[in-house]
C-alpha cells in the first residue's frame, strides 16, 4: 500500500485537503477527471465563515477573488439594508468571490506543489471499501488498482465515490431553482455582494472584479419551470433579474462571458459519511441548495474537520467517525436554517405575507441572536440543542 489517502476529485475539497495532508507528511494521490476546469456556473461565492476556513487551511491568499465588505439587500429595486460584513462577523471579513475554474487550477496545482501526487485525464471504474479500501481507475486505456488507509470522495454533487460505498442519499422535495451566467462590462459596484428581492424571483450578484460578475436568478418550481439554460434563453434570464428589482445598468452594455445554466436547489445528503474506510466531504457528502451560497463554504469546513480529525490521531477508522460526526452537526444546522428561510421568504398566501413582514423587519432591524447563514452559518443560533460533547 503505496498511500496513506487516495483522493477522487481535485477540486476545492479534494485540492484543499490533498494540500494539508501532503504538508502533514502523508502520502497522497489525487485522482482527477478533467484535464482542463470548466465554467460549471455555480459555486463561487463563500461567507465568511468559509473564508475563515480557507485561511485556516491555507489557500486562501492562492484563490484570484474579489474580497467584498457589504452585503447590500434590495427589495422592489431600493437597497433595504447595508451590511458590513467586516465589522458584524466574529470572523472580520467579507464574503469573497471568484472565478471557480481558475480556483481548481491554482489549488490542485498547490496541492502537487506540497507533495501530494496528481493524475488527470482518469476515468475511476470504482471504490471498494474496507481494510483496505481500494480504487480501480484508468487511463488511456491502462487500468490500475490502488489501495490506501482512506479513500475520499471529493468527487461533487453526483458523486460515484458515494454509490460505490453503499451511501444511501437523502433528498428534501423540489422547491427552488437557480440559473446563472458570468457577465463582462459590467458596473455593478465591486465591494459588495448584491441580494435582490422581488416579487416572483431574486437576483444575487457575486462581482468577480475587473467589471466581471456571476449573476444568479432564484425563482419557486411551483410557479412553472423556465428551463433558463442555453444560450436561446439569455434574453429571458436578463428579462426576470431586470423584473426582480436589479438596477437595469447593471446589464446595459454587458455581454455574456460563459453558459447560462439552470440548476435544482434541493438538497442531498448521507447521514454520518464514512464507512469502511470511506469518506465523503463537500458535495459528495450533503449538497446545499446553491440558492443560499452555503455550499464551498460548507466544502471547507468539512476539509478542515477532516484534515484535524485524521492529523490528530493514528487510528484513521475513529478519526473519521470523528469527522462524520462533526460533519452531520454542521451541516445539519445550516440545512435546518436554509429549510426555515426557504419556508419564510418562498410561501405565498395572506398569513406567509403576514409572517414575512414581521420578522423581516426585525432581521433588519435587530438581528442578534437570529439564525445568520452569512456571517455564523453551522454556529448560528438555533432552538434545537447541539450535543458538542465529541467535538472536545
Amino acid at each position: 500500500m503505496s498511500f496513506d489517502a487516495i483522493i477522487v476529485g481535485g477540486g476545492l475539497g479534494g485540492s484543499a485537503l490533498a494540500k494539508n495532508l501532503a504538508e502533514a507528511g502523508h502520502r497522497v494521490l489525487v485522482l482527477e477527471r478533467e484535464t482542463r476546469f470548466k465554467d460549471r456556473v455555480r459555486g463561487e461565492q463563500m461567507h465568511p465563515w468559509g473564508v475563515a476556513a480557507a485561511r485556516s487551511l491555507g489557500v486562501y491568499d492562492h484563490i484570484i477573488g474579489n474580497q467584498t465588505r457589504w452585503w447590500i439587500t434590495y427589495l422592489g429595486g431600493s437597497p433595504m439594508a447595508k451590511r458590513d460584513l467586516a465589522r458584524t462577523t466574529p470572523h472580520g471579513v467579507g464574503s469573497f468571490n471568484f472565478y471557480h475554474p481558475d480556483m481548481q487550477e491554482s489549488l490542485l496545482g498547490l496541492a502537487e506543489q506540497t507533495g501530494a501526487e496528481v493524475r488527470r485525464g482518469i476515468t475511476v471504474d470504482s471504490v471498494v471499501p474496507g481494510s483496505p479500501p481500494s480504487v480501480k481507475f484508468q487511463k488511456n486505456g491502462k487500468r490500475e488498482v490502488i489501495s490506501a488507509q482512506v479513500v475520499v470522495g471529493a468527487d461533487g454533487r453526483n458523486s460515484m465515490v458515494r454509490s460505490w460505498a453503499g451511501f444511501q442519499v437523502q433528498q428534501d422535495p423540489d422547491r427552488l431553482l437557480i440559473a446563472g451566467t458570468l457577465l463582462e462590462v459590467t458596473p455593478v459596484p465591486d465591494d459588495s455582494t448584491h441580494l435582490v428581492a422581488g416579487p416572483e424571483g431574486a437576483v444575487l450578484m457575486a462581482p468577480l472584479g475587473e467589471k466581471r460578475a456571476r449573476v444568479y436568478y432564484l425563482y419557486r418550481k411551483a410557479d412553472g419551470d423556465q428551463h433558463l439554460s442555453g444560450n436561446q434563453k439569455v434574453s429571458e434570464f436578463l428579462s426576470n433579474c431586470r423584473a426582480a428589482g436589479a438596477p437595469g445598468e447593471w446589464f446595459d452594455g454587458t455581454h455574456i462571458a460563459g453558459p447560462l445554466a439552470q440548476f435544482n436547489g434541493a438538497d442531498h445528503w448521507v447521514d454520518h459519511p464514512a464507512r469502511d474506510n470511506v469518506v465523503l466531504t463537500g458535495d459528495a457528502a450533503a449538497a446545499s441548495d446553491p440558492d443560499w451560497g452555503c455550499g464551498l463554504s460548507l466544502t471547507l469546513l468539512d476539509v478542515l474537520h477532516l484534515r484535524d480529525c485524521l492529523c490528530s490521531t493514528s487510528d484513521w477508522s475513529a478519526a473519521l467517525d470523528h469527522y462524520a460526526r462533526k460533519h452531520d452537526r454542521c451541516y445539519g444546522t445550516v440545512h435546518q436554517i436554509t429549510n426555515w428561510m426557504a419556508e419564510l421568504i418562498w410561501t405565498t398566501g395572506p398569513a406567509a405575507d403576514e409572517r414575512r413582514a414581521r420578522i423581516l423587519a426585525r432581521i433588519f432591524s435587530d438581528p442578534a441572536g437570529l439564525p445568520d447563514l452569512i456571517g455564523l452559518g453551522p454556529e448560528s443560533p438555533t432552538d434545537e440543542p447541539k450535543d458538542l460533547s465529541h467535538e472536545s
